[in-house]
């Protein structure tokens, strides 16, 4: 019996070097005894590592489909001690039957394929659920730097090490595991298989992930089953968002209960009453520089009236503007939605709780901003019960431009947050597109600085979990550029 001992963390040429020597020496499968180093240091009796043996034909060629070796390359990560030995039993036979890895039924393919899947699986998930902590800001000059705790199942580290670098290349991190750390400086990828430390660190992104989770959990579509299986239990003592699960399946059942007395949406029994009191109530100001008023408690009482377009006579109410006269800081959004049209509030609903997360965590208060949107009226469109959000069109955005150009110039900010790509139109006439200015400062030809980002509603609405951590980090720091901005502005 030959006796093989690899490192087998993971590395393919490792087992490739020493398989290939015990084929070209016709070792038989059933003749070679496969361990991991690690696992042989824990037994009690080892066997005796024995020296690979001569090759018997050194002229032979060896080859192998190149399905072979990329399903393998995957294989080899798994931690299943009994990889190398398959690996190479399919290798023995694949040097008499080339169509062997065709013959789906055979149990030694269907092994193989389990391996590879089960290895893919584990590298979804370490890309879908490794949470970046930051550390040590403040050097303010350089980059910034992360740390993230993972436990994946097999020996993926270095396979899954390049995914994070294409994703993550602006920022330095380091993903420590139990079974490898892999860090990134900008300039080097390295990787080791030694294990990792879990230091247990939190930051201010933790309760943006709970807030983000809580908006966009349905508990009317609660499927438990489906839910863990996309989001397996060994996993949730590292996500922050977690800890929201249990309370949320215990509560799932109120929460519907909760919702269908709301009806969400349905318009309230005031809205007959506000509606008839702003047809019934003083004229809307012409535009005459005479009549404007000069106090934004004064343009929120003339905007109740508001009949500019036809997105009055749907509406519950006008969602004015609120905050500081003289705030330093207005935050410009596309219109209000279903609850800020019953609250009659701007930035109460879904997307302002992840606005407000986002400022917490970016250490901005609210209560120092002027929050607005570049429409004051509701646009929705019926669905049963509900009232499903219509982007507002190009001329209603100009309708309402009248009132948002009047708290601009009574408010006086230095600096407008435009979140949104409504918001960019309103304020900049259509110059510009999102993807291009966000994330800077601009002058907004009207001696005020113009920081441009995304709606919070854009983030609860994109389904791919990577996609969305990445572009909720992107939000965070454009916040916390207006929170810089407030400090020395």
């Amino acid at each position: 019996m030959q006796t093989v001992s690899l490192e087998g963390k993971g590395d393919l040429v490792e087992w490739r070097m020493a398989a290939r020597d015990l084929l070209l020496a016709g070792v038989p499968p059933q003749e070679i005894n496969w361990r991991q180093k690690d696992a042989a240091a824990l037994e009690l009796f080892p066997a005796q590592t024995m020296a690979l043996p001569d090759a018997i034909n050194t002229t032979q060629t060896m080859t192998v489909p190149k399905a072979f070796l990329d399903i393998a390359a995957a294989a080899i990560c798994h931690s299943d001690p009994g990889r190398f030995q398959l690996l190479y039993r399919i290798l023995w036979r694949l040097q008499r039957d080339r169509t062997l890895l065709a013959v789906r039924p055979d149990v030694d393919v269907v092994h193989l394929h389990s391996l590879e899947k089960s290895v893919r699986r584990d590298y979804h998930k370490m890309t879908a659920f490794v949470r970046f902590k930051e550390v040590g800001q403040e050097m303010m000059d350089s980059r910034r730097r992360f740390f993230a705790w993972f436990e994946p199942d097999h020996h993926i580290v270095a396979r899954v090490a390049p995914f994070f670098q294409r994703r993550f290349t602006d920022m330095d991190w380091v993903i420590a595991t139990p079974k490898g750390i892999a860090a990134w400086d900008g300039k080097n990828l390295k990787t080791s298989t030694e294990p990792g430390d879990n230091p247990g660190l939190t930051d201010a992104a933790d309760e943006l992930w709970r807030t983000y989770f809580s908006n966009i959990f349905n508990p009317a579509r609660l499927k438990v089953k489906a839910m863990q299986a996309e989001m397996p239990k060994k996993y949730w003592k590292n996500l922050p968002e977690a800890g929201l699960i249990p309370g949320m399946i215990a509560g799932a059942q109120a929460s519907v209960v909760a919702m269908a007395e709301r009806a969400a949406s349905q318009p309230p029994a005031f809205h007959d009453r506000l509606q008839r009191t702003a047809r019934d109530g003083p004229a809307l100001p012409t535009g005459v520089p005479g009549a404007l008023p000069d106090s934004i408690d004064a343009l929120r009482q003339q905007a109740k009236s508001c009949t500019r377009c036809p997105l009055h006579c749907k509406a519950t109410q006008t969602v004015f503007g609120e905050g500081p006269e003289h705030a330093a800081i207005m935050v410009v959004g596309e219109q209000p939605g279903d609850q800020e049209d019953l609250a009659g509030r701007p930035f109460v609903g879904p997307a302002g709780q992840v606005f407000d997360a986002a400022a917490k965590s970016a250490g901005l208060d609210r209560a120092g901003l002027y929050l607005t949107n570049a429409v004051k009226h509701f646009k929705y469109e019926p669905r049963g019960k509900r009232r499903i959000h219509q982007r507002p069109n190009t001329g209603e955005v100009q309708q309402c431009k009248w009132w948002l150009k009047l708290e601009l110039d009574l408010v006086k900010p230095k600096l407008v947050v435009a979140m949104g790509a409504t918001a960019l139109s309103a304020l900049t006439d259509g110059r510009g597109k999102l993807a291009d200015l966000r994330g800077r400062v601009l002058d907004d030809g009207e001696g005020r600085s113009l920081l441009v980002t995304v709606h919070p509603s854009y983030l609860l609405r994109l389904p791919d979990p990577l996609k969305k951590a990445e572009e909720t980090a992107r939000f965070q720091a454009d916040i916390a550029q207006a929170t810089a901005f407030g400090r020395t502005g």
